[in-house]
């Protein structure tokens, strides 16, 4: 009796997941296996054409590819602010959580296009690098993937801080006190002690930031530009400027199962590193 009322409560939400998630996923499915635009003639030649394309295999890889450099990234600049959140006293905390949080705030269109203004040869980047003598004349930024990863970044670096703040404030401060006390510098406690135990949520930062990042499709196009192509613009293209669906739905699938293999590697991790440390 237990277990049948366990399963009318989750009746709702399974009947919810069902057709929000899993009919559209068969429909795709469906749809890709098709030849003509029209979708009328059954077969695999979208499925050929896709896989038998040596531009469809570098796509794939430079997604992937923008979501690694995404994620080292956030890691490199997220990891030392943590570390100033840790240290700071409980009102800057407070203070810092909502710096940390109000970006998500704010429309992600709205951080794009701030990102155009800030990236142009007339924007902040080019004239604080031109007058710190960096550089002699303006960089081109927008349209670059050096560009899409410095405002991805900034736009994915609340989903980076959040879990691994989360985990880090949950450290004992006494571990730090313990290792200075054996002798171990400030760099060995943090690569000994604090990254080890802080693991967990830099792997969750890390795949939210990845799926998020290659996934991206306004940031990707307004940005990067037509002349940079990932996997959603290729999906867009396919879908709504050449009107073939099997294709894009083909492209939709290759998008869903690399970056879910991706997830599920970190998440893997993830679960390795925490059944160490309960070790």
């Amino acid at each position: 009796m237990t277990k049948a009322a366990e399963w009318q409560l989750a009746l709702p939400l399974a009947l919810c997941f069902v057709s929000l998630f899993l009919a559209p996923l068969l429909l795709l499915i469906g749809v890709s296996f098709f030849d003509d635009d029209k979708i009328t003639q059954p077969g695999f030649g979208q499925w050929v054409k896709f896989f038998g394309d040596p531009f469809s295999y570098k796509v794939i890889a430079d997604t992937l590819l923008l979501g690694v450099k995404t994620v080292c990234a956030t890691v490199l600049l997220g990891y030392p602010l943590a570390l100033v959140y840790l240290d700071a006293p409980p009102r800057l905390q407070k203070i810092l959580i909502f710096v940390i949080v109000m970006p998500l705030l704010l429309s992600v269109v709205v951080r794009t296009f701030a990102w155009i203004v800030m990236l142009g040869r007339d924007g902040v980047v080019n004239q604080l690098l031109l007058s710190l003598g960096i550089i002699s004349e303006p960089l081109k930024l927008l349209q670059t993937e050096l560009g899409l990863v410095i405002s991805l970044t900034q736009i994915e670096m609340p989903l980076m801080l959040l879990p691994l703040i989360s985990v880090m404030s949950r450290l004992d401060p006494n571990l730090r006190d313990a290792s200075a006390a054996l002798g171990a510098s400030r760099w060995r406690t943090l690569f000994t002690v604090i990254v080890p135990l802080s693991m967990p949520g830099l792997v969750a930062g890390c795949l939210l930031v990845f799926a998020s990042s290659t996934t991206a499709f306004i940031s990707q196009t307004v940005i990067g530009g037509v002349r940079l192509i990932y996997l959603p613009l290729l999906i867009w293209q396919q879908s709504l400027v050449v009107f073939n669906w099997p294709f894009a739905a083909v492209a939709s699938i290759a998008l869903l199962v690399s970056v879910l293999t991706v997830v599920s590697a970190l998440s893997w991790l993830g679960r390795r590193s925490s059944g160490h440390l309960q070790g």
